[in-house]
């Protein structure tokens, strides 16, 4: 059974052990880091070991940080490179991670690495497939009655649970409104992606909407 090893800070991350446990058989680790860090770390190897953390999380076979710091999270994935896990996903962006850093380090321990804005951009790469097969970019089965949805099964959703959320309270909309109506639901849900820009929350909406139109169309298809 694959380890998923998540390290969280504050609220960071606490939706994504949740969805894992409630919606997925995959095995689950995790620790924190504090919630309030130094701007900047100046010996971040030696700063991650006084943390004390629980290294089963390092030992997993994926491991997920919700670190948000360049310098933390370099070392992060420097003991995670060491302590043998196979993938290492950098959630908040490039501007979170030190990417030349982690390209060293995916390199020099044969890990993968994927630093995402959002989660529900995942790649299928085959070294978190067994965590993007389950949450990623959603993929959804959706059954109409009367010109309305009357169901709608969540294939694969997005980490955060949004997408089960999402689905819910898509029962009972018109055909021609899901698609909007889903992508309204997604920026109404309290995600923590960015909002206020083009990417982050507003690309999690699409990204929802595009779903219920490839599930609706999908669904037309077999009737004909």
């Amino acid at each position: 059974m694959t380890t998923i090893g998540v390290i969280t800070r504050g609220k960071y991350g606490r939706r994504l052990i949740e969805t894992l446990l409630a919606k997925t058989a995959l095995d689950v680790v995790h620790t924190s880091v504090p919630e309030q860090l130094p701007g900047f770390i100046d010996e971040p190897e030696g700063y991650l070991s006084e943390l004390a953390l629980d290294d089963a999380v390092f030992r997993s076979d994926i491991v997920i940080t919700y670190s948000l710091h360049p310098d933390l999270t370099a070392a992060i994935a420097q003991k995670a490179g060491k302590d043998g896990a196979r993938a290492l996903i950098v959630p908040g962006g490039a501007s979170k991670a030190p990417l030349k850093e982690l390209e060293h380090i995916s390199e020099k321990y044969g890990m993968y690495i994927e630093i995402e804005d959002i989660c529900c951009t995942l790649s299928d790469n085959p070294a978190i497939y067994d965590f993007s097969s389950k949450l990623a970019s959603p993929v959804l089965y959706i059954e109409t009655d009367n010109g309305k949805v009357s169901d709608v099964k969540v294939i694969r959703g997005a980490p955060c649970g949004s997408t089960w959320q999402m689905a819910k309270e898509l029962i009972g909309t018109k055909i021609e409104d899901a698609p909007a109506r889903a992508g309204l639901l997604i920026q109404q849900y309290p995600c923590r992606a960015v909002r206020g820009t083009l990417g982050g929350i507003h690309q999690s909406a699409e990204i929802h909407k595009s779903a219920v139109e490839k599930a609706l169309l999908s669904k037309q298809k077999k009737e004909e």
